[in-house]
C-alpha cells in the first residue's frame, strides 16, 4: 500500500491511456505533413493533375458543346451546355487518379522500405493506414479545388461559392476518401511496381467511363446500352460523382451518400484486412523474406 498523500506510480497501460490519443495524433500530423511536403516538391504532379482534365473540358468539351446538351433534369434547373454536365465528372477525374496515384506511392513505399518502418510504429495499424488515406483525401481535395477554379476562369459556369458551404467539401472529401481507399485497398494485391499500369487499365478506365461522369444513365439507357447502364447504375464512382454534383448545385443527392460512405467503410475494412500481419503484405513479406 502506498504512503497516504503520495499518489502511486502510474502502471504501462495508464501511461499508455493517457499519451495514447495524443500520440496517436501526432503520428497522423506526420503522416500528413509528410505527404503535403512530398506533393509539394512534385510540380509536375500538380501540373499533370490539371491538365487531365481541363484537356477533356477544353477540348472533348468544347468540340460537342454545341452538338450535345443536357435536357432540364434534377439538379439543373435549365437547359446546360455539355461542359458544365462533364464538369463534376472532371472533378471526380482528379479524385479517382489521385487516389489511385497514392496506390502507386504505396506499393513503391513498400518496395523501398518505409512502409515497413511505418507498419511498425507502436500504433494500431488501421489507425496508420487512415492516417495515410486522410493525406491522400487531402491532396484529392486540393487539387480538385485547384481544377474547379480554373476551370470557372476559363469560362465553365459552376457554382463555385457553393464550395463554401458545408455539403460540397463534403462530398469531395467523403468520394476522395472512398477512392483513396479503393487505392489503398489495390495497393495490397499490386506486389510489384511493374504490374501496377495493367492493374489501374482495369480500374480507371472501366470505373470513369461506365458511370455519370461524361453522360446522364437515361442517355445510357436511351441509347439501348442497358448492360452499359446497369454497371453504371452499381459502379460507386457515379454514386460520388452524383453527390458532389447535386451537392456543388444544393439538391437533395438520395442514396448517393450512402453508397459512398458504405463502399468507403468496405474498402478500408479490406485493406486493413490485407494488410494484417498474417496475410496480405505482412505475411507476404514474411513468406518471401
Amino acid at each position: 500500500m502506498s504512503p497516504v498523500g503520495k499518489a502511486s506510480p502510474a502502471g504501462p497501460a495508464e501511461v499508455g491511456a493517457r499519451r495514447g490519443m495524443p500520440h496517436a495524433l501526432q503520428a497522423m500530423q506526420a503522416i500528413v505533413m509528410r505527404e503535403l511536403f512530398k506533393f509539394s516538391q512534385q510540380t509536375g504532379r500538380l501540373i499533370s493533375a490539371l491538365v487531365r482534365p481541363l484537356l477533356w473540358l477544353a477540348v472533348f468539351a468544347a468540340g460537342f458543346r454545341n452538338v450535345f446538351g443536357i435536357a432540364i433534369v434534377e439538379p439543373y434547373d435549365t437547359y446546360i451546355p455539355y461542359d458544365v454536365y462533364i464538369a463534376p465528372g472532371l472533378v471526380g477525374m482528379v479524385l479517382l487518379f489521385n487516389g489511385m496515384q497514392s496506390s502507386l506511392s504505396m506499393v513503391y513505399d513498400r518496395e523501398m522500405g518505409l512502409m515497413r518502418l511505418l507498419l511498425t510504429a507502436p500504433l494500431p495499424r488501421p489507425w496508420l493506414l487512415f492516417s495515410k488515406l486522410c493525406a491522400t483525401a487531402l491532396l484529392s481535395v486540393l487539387q480538385a479545388l485547384a481544377f474547379i477554379i480554373v476551370a470557372a476562369l476559363i469560362g465553365t459556369t459552376l457554382p463555385v461559392l457553393s464550395l463554401a458551404g458545408l455539403h460540397a467539401l463534403v462530398a469531395l472529401m467523403c468520394g476522395a476518401l472512398m477512392l483513396g481507399a479503393l487505392g489503398l485497398l489495390l495497393s495490397v494485391h499490386i506486389k510489384q511496381l511493374e504490374n501496377f499500369a495493367g492493374t489501374m487499365n482495369f480500374v480507371i478506365f472501366p470505373m470513369y467511363f461506365m458511370s455519370t461522369a461524361l453522360y446522364p444513365l437515361w442517355k445510357l439507357q436511351e441509347s439501348g446500352a442497358e448492360w452499359v447502364y446497369q454497371l453504371a447504375r452499381f459502379n460507386p464512382f457515379t454514386h460520388a460523382i452524383e453527390w458532389i454534383r447535386f451537392a456543388l448545385y444544393g439538391k437533395d443527392p438520395g442514396l448517393a451518400p450512402y453508397v459512398v460512405l458504405g463502399c468507403l467503410a468496405v474498402f478500408f475494412g479490406l485493406a486493413c484486412w490485407g494488410y494484417d500481419p498474417q496475410r496480405g503484405f505482412g505475411g507476404l513479406a514474411k513468406r518471401g523474406g
